[in-house]
C-alpha cells in the first residue's frame, strides 16, 4: 500500500473545556479520494485546520511524509504541498481574478510581476475549471459560484501534493459540479491526495474510494467506500437509522395571496411574475444564475427595479427597503451567511437578536437582560451547540451559524421568510431540523420562498416549484407534476 503523504497520530485538541479532538489518526494516501464526513461541530474544520497548519494540536503528532512536523505553520504546510479550499471563501473581493488565483504566489521577472506568465497560468486554470470570465475582473462582482471555483483555482496554481476541498459544490451548478469532478478524478490519476469533504452523501459516493467518520471528536469509521450506500453513511455519522429526512406536507398553497410580483424589471430580471401564498412553502429552482438571488433580493427590497410591481397583501409596496420589509414581517436569509448574515466577531447572543433590537427595547433603551432570555430560548429551541452564548459566532460550526442566520428573525413573527439556500454546508441532522422548522412555519400561516440548488429539497419540502430561467418564471410545478426530472427539464427549456 502507498505510504501515506499526509497523516496524524493520536491528535487531540481542546479550546478552553471544550474537548473538540481525542485521539484522531488519519492516513491520507496518493491517489486517493479521501471523504472526510461528520455531523456539523464533530471536529472536521479542527482537523482541517491542524493539517494545513493554522492550529497546532495539544496531544499526538502531524506527519507530512512520515515525518513528524512539530510547529506547522500555513507557510510551511503550503511549502511542502498541502493546499486547503475552505467552505468560508478567503478572496480579496477588490483584486482581479487573476491576482486572486496567484495571490501570494506572484509570478515574477526582474523582481517585477510578470503579468504575461500570470495570465497564461490563472487563463488555463479557469479554463479547465469551464470559468469563462474576465480575468482582470474584480472578483467581488462574480457570484457565490463562480467565486468558490475561483478559490479552487487558487489551491490549484501552487500544484498541491494534498488538496484538502471542504464543501466544494456548495454553491456550483450542476454543470460546475460535473467539471470539478473531472479535475479531481484528473489529479488523482496523476497521484495527488484529495481529502473530500461534503454533506452531499450522493457526491462522496460517486467520487470518493475511502472514508473517515468523525463523531464527537472520535474517529468511528476508517474504511473502504466500497458497497457503501447513503443510509449506511448517515448511520455511520449519526449512530443510527436516517430515518425520513423531510416532513410530511400540510394542505399548502391554499391560503390567502401574501406576495405578488408583476412585471420585475432589474438586475438579471426579464418580466418576471410571482405569486407566494400563506400557508405554503414555495420553492424557486433552476440552473443557478438565472436571477433566482436578484428575485429574493427585489422581494426583500434590496436590489433596485426599473420596472413591475411588488404587492404585499393585496397593496403595492413603495420605496422598498430592507427595513421596511422586517417592519412589514418579511425576513431574508442569505446564501453567503459569513458576509451578509452574521457578525461573526461578535457575541452570539447579538447576533441572535440583532434583528429584534428595537422590538426588544423600552423607550429606545437597550434591554440587556431581556435580550439574553430571548437568546437563550432561541438557543434551545434551535438546538444551537454553543458553550456560551457570550462567545464569538465564529467559533461554531457552520450549520450552528445557520441556524442562527435563520433563528435571528423568529422575535420579530415573520409572515414571509425568504430563505437563499439555506442548508448550503449543513450536516444531515441540521437539514432535517431546518426542514422541519420551516414546515412549522408554513403549517402555522407564514408564507415560505425556498430557494434551493439541491433539486431534493425542492421536490419533496415545497407545496410548488416555480422554475426560473433567463430572469422569468417559465414553468410553475404543483404536487401532482413535481419531480427532479420536471425541473431540470423546465430548467433547460424543455417542454414537459
Amino acid at each position: 500500500m502507498t505510504p501515506p503523504v499526509l497523516a496524524t497520530r493520536e491528535v487531540g485538541k481542546r479550546f478552553y473545556d471544550n474537548v473538540v479532538l481525542r485521539g484522531v489518526g488519519i492516513e491520507i494516501r496518493p491517489g486517493r479520494v479521501h471523504a472526510l464526513l461528520g455531523e456539523n461541530g464533530a471536529g472536521k474544520s479542527t482537523l482541517i485546520n491542524l493539517l494545513s497548519g493554522v492550529l497546532q494540536p495539544d496531544a499526538g503528532a502531524i506527519l507530512v511524509d512520515g515525518q513528524e512536523r512539530r510547529g506547522l505553520t500555513p507557510a510551511e504546510a503550503r511549502r511542502l504541498g498541502i493546499a486547503v479550499v475552505q467552505q468560508e471563501l478567503s478572496l480579496a473581493p477588490h483584486l482581479s481574478v487573476a491576482e486572486n488565483i496567484a495571490l501570494g504566489a506572484m509570478p515574477r521577472r526582474g523582481g517585477f510581476i510578470d503579468y504575461g506568465q500570470l495570465a497564461h497560468g490563472a487563463g488555463q486554470l479557469c479554463a479547465r475549471l469551464g470559468l469563462d470570465v474576465p480575468l482582470d475582473l474584480p472578483v467581488e462582482r462574480l457570484p457565490l459560484g463562480q467565486r468558490q471555483l475561483i478559490e479552487i483555482a487558487k489551491a490549484l496554481w501552487r500544484r498541491p501534493r494534498v488538496l484538502i476541498l471542504d464543501e466544494p459544490t456548495s454553491s456550483l451548478s450542476a454543470h460546475e459540479v460535473r467539471t470539478l469532478f473531472g479535475l479531481v478524478r484528473a489529479l488523482r490519476a496523476t497521484g495527488v491526495a484529495v481529502l473530500y469533504i461534503s454533506h452531499r452523501l450522493n457526491e462522496v459516493l460517486e467520487l470518493c474510494d475511502w472514508v473517515t467518520v468523525l463523531k464527537d471528536g472520535v474517529v468511528t469509521a476508517d474504511q473502504s467506500l466500497e458497497g457503501s450506500d447513503p443510509k449506511a453513511l448517515v448511520r455511520l455519522m449519526v449512530g443510527r437509522e436516517a430515518g425520513d429526512l423531510f416532513p410530511p406536507r400540510g394542505t399548502g398553497g391554499e391560503g390567502k395571496l401574501a406576495l405578488a410580483a408583476h412585471g420585475l424589471v432589474g438586475e438579471s430580471l426579464r418580466g418576471l411574475d410571482l405569486e407566494l401564498r400563506y400557508g405554503e412553502v414555495l420553492g424557486l429552482g433552476g440552473l443557478l444564475g438565472q436571477g433566482q438571488e436578484e428575485t429574493l433580493r427585489a422581494l426583500y427590497g434590496d436590489l433596485p427595479l426599473r420596472g413591475g410591481e411588488i404587492r404585499v397583501d393585496g397593496r403595492t409596496r413603495r420605496a422598498a427597503s430592507p427595513g421596511r420589509s422586517a417592519d412589514a414581517g418579511i425576513a431574508y436569509v442569505p446564501a453567503d451567511r459569513k458576509r451578509e448574515a452574521l457578525l461573526l466577531p461578535l457575541p452570539i447572543r447579538y447576533n441572535l437578536v440583532l434583528p429584534a433590537l428595537r422590538r426588544l427595547a423600552t423607550h429606545g433603551l437597550r434591554r440587556r437582560v431581556r435580550e439574553a432570555i430571548t437568546a437563550a430560548s432561541l438557543i434551545r429551541e434551535f438546538a444551537i451547540k454553543a458553550n456560551d452564548p457570550r462567545d464569538a459566532a465564529q467559533l461554531l460550526s457552520g450549520g450552528n451559524q445557520q441556524k442562527i442566520a435563520i433563528a435571528r428573525w423568529l422575535p420579530l413573527s415573520p409572515r414571509v421568510l425568504l430563505l437563499n439556500d439555506p442548508t448550503r454546508g449543513v450536516d444531515v441532522e441540521t437539514k432535517r431540523e431546518i426542514y422541519a422548522r420551516l414546515r412549522r412555519m408554513a403549517d402555522d400561516g407564514a408564507a415560505v420562498l425556498l430557494l434551493s440548488s439541491d433539486t431534493l429539497e425542492l421536490v419533496h419540502l415545497c407545496d410548488r416549484v416555480a422554475v426560473q430561467r433567463d430572469g422569468r418564471i417559465v414553468a410553475e410545478l404543483d404536487r401532482g407534476r413535481l419531480s427532479e426530472e420536471a425541473i431540470v427539464r423546465a430548467s433547460l427549456g424543455m417542454a414537459a
